[in-house]
């Protein structure tokens, strides 16, 4: 089965593929050129669904990792049994607690994946730089996964704002009409190319937190 980083990378190709297809359509005529334009837009939309499966995705797999690799409970990260713990004292039975007890605490986790799955579905559709933060706080306990965002010539502040940039962009294509919004070639493959980094940047993090966790990294 593909992880999360190589699912993404797959899907970069039908980025690629829609790259060709305007290299063959493009042309002078104003038809041609809005021909394009909704062309970019599509690409634009994509992209952002890639970067959110993708994240999605690495939480997930992080943590199933996690839970393979972790003999006890105790042996999880604090930080994240202390979002647990304080989860299950919020739970209206008294007894929650217990759920932690026998050896289920495995079962807790796994149900709690699927509550964060379920929520995320409702929520995370604008996966910009605080819902990946959030996400990953929430999924594994890491506490800032934003701070390796940052390569030679970006600044990581300008990272998380170019990534936000983006997904605004996004939003504004597909809730306020196609004619409102103008998206060219160089944006597309200035976001493809963006995502790609932070993809990398991210996956490095999670991987590094496992192995500091579990001994055995993901990648």
């Amino acid at each position: 089965m593909p992880t999360a980083l190589e699912k993404f990378v797959q899907h970069g190709t039908e980025i690629d593929r829609l790259q060709t297809i305007h290299a063959t359509i493009s042309g002078e005529g104003p038809g041609r050129r809005r021909d394009v334009e909704v062309l970019h837009k599509a690409a634009f939309v994509l992209i952002t669904a890639f970067w959110e499966a993708f994240c999605e995705d690495l939480a997930t797999e992080a943590l199933e990792h996690m839970l393979v690799h972790v003999s006890k409970g105790a042996d999880l990260p604090d930080s994240l049994r202390k979002i647990i713990a304080k989860e299950l004292k919020e739970e209206k039975n008294d007894l929650a607690i217990w759920k932690l007890a026998d050896g289920f605490w495995r079962e807790v986790v796994r149900a709690r994946l699927d509550r964060l799955m379920i929520d995320r579905n409702r929520r995370l559709n604008t996966p910009k730089s605080e819902q990946i933060r959030e996400l990953f706080q929430n999924t594994l306990g890491i506490s800032d996964v934003t701070s390796v965002w940052h390569w030679g010539g970006m600044t990581n502040a300008r990272a998380i704002e170019k990534l936000d940039e983006f997904i605004v962009k996004r939003g504004a294509i597909a809730h306020r009409g196609e004619a409102e919004v103008s998206v060219t070639l160089d944006d597309v493959k200035g976001f493809h190319r963006h995502v790609g980094f932070l993809a990398q940047r991210t996956h490095g993090r999670v991987d590094k937190y496992l192995f500091d966790v579990t001994g055995v990294g993901i990648s």
